[in-house]
């Protein structure tokens, strides 16, 4: 059996806030890679249920941010479609994510 391994770093401020977060994957060679913001959604097999860690640095920008979610989206409506063969869920969620891009599209930089 092959062994891979992903590891994150976050760097906080005083307050506990994210100032850095970098991340290397033994499968991804030995850099050193840099990120502004990760999502990571496991299935406890024990608890039957989903735990999440999200962090986000202090300067992801807004507009960025929201990119993010989308784009989570995005992939999550692939994972449906490749994990479960469930075409109408997974085309329901892009549906969605191309209702929300063009809301973003029309809004991007406006004040919140």
């Amino acid at each position: 059996m092959v062994k891979s391994e992903i590891r994150f770093s976050i760097a906080l401020d005083e307050n506990k806030v994210p100032e850095a977060i970098s991340w290397s994957a033994t499968a991804a060679g030995p850099e050193i890679h840099f990120a502004k913001a990760i999502n990571i959604a496991l299935w406890d097999r024990e608890q039957a249920g989903t735990m999440k860690i999200d962090l986000w640095t202090k300067d992801m920008p807004v507009d960025d941010m929201k990119r993010f979610c989308v784009d989570n989206i995005g992939s999550m409506a692939e994972n449906i479609i490749t994990a479960t063969s469930d075409r109408k869920m997974g085309e329901m969620m892009k549906e969605f994510c191309k209702r929300l891009s063009d809301y973003l599209d029309e809004t991007e930089g406006q004040p919140q």
